[in-house]
C-alpha cells in the first residue's frame, strides 16, 4: 500500500512538472499579446458555433495551459473549458499559410481563417494579401509543411 502511495505521488510530482513545462513552452511560442491573451481576444468557439469570427468579453475569460481566451458569452467559454484543445487555433494561432510555407510565426486577421476536419487555422489578410487564398491553391502540401514546420517550433 505505501509502495502504490508512493509511486501515485512521485506520477502526480512529475505530471505538475510537465504540465508546467508546457504551460511555459507555450506562453512562449503561441500568438498571443503581452498578457498571453490569444486571437486578439477573439472567441475561438464562435468559429465553430457561428461560423464567423466573434470579438470576446473579458468577463467570460479563461485561462487554458497558461494561455487567456476571451469569449463572447457564458455558453462559449464552458464549451471551451470542457475540451480546450478541440477550439484552439492550429500552429498556437499563428498564419497557417506562413508556417506552412515558410516554418515562419506570421501575425493573424482573426477574420480570416477556415475550419478543416474541425480545427481551426487562421490567416494573415492585409495589404492586398490575403493568405488564405494562396492557402487554398496547395492546402494539403502546405498543411504538411506546417504540421512538421510547428512540430519543430512546439516540440512536446
Amino acid at each position: 500500500m505505501k509502495r502504490t502511495a508512493f509511486f501515485l505521488s512521485l506520477l502526480l510530482f512529475f505530471s505538475t512538472i510537465a504540465k508546467a513545462q508546457n504551460s511555459t513552452l507555450r506562453t512562449h511560442e503561441f500568438n498571443t499579446d503581452k498578457n498571453h491573451l490569444a486571437i486578439l481576444g477573439y472567441d475561438p468557439v464562435s468559429y465553430f458555433t457561428t461560423g464567423k469570427a466573434e470579438k470576446g468579453k473579458k468577463e467570460f475569460s479563461v485561462v487554458a495551459d497558461g494561455i487567456t481566451y476571451q469569449f463572447s458569452s457564458a455558453k462559449n467559454k464552458e464549451l471551451f473549458k470542457n475540451n480546450y484543445t478541440r477550439y484552439e487555433p492550429q500552429y498556437g494561432g499563428w498564419c497557417a499559410y506562413a508556417m506552412g510555407a515558410k516554418g515562419e510565426k506570421v501575425e493573424i486577421d482573426p477574420d480570416t481563417f477556415k475550419i478543416i476536419d474541425g480545427k481551426l487555422y487562421l490567416f494573415y489578410n492585409a495589404f492586398f494579401n490575403n493568405t488564405l487564398k494562396s492557402w487554398n491553391k496547395d492546402e494539403a502540401a502546405l498543411k504538411q509543411k506546417a504540421d512538421k514546420n510547428w512540430e519543430k517550433i512546439f516540440h512536446n
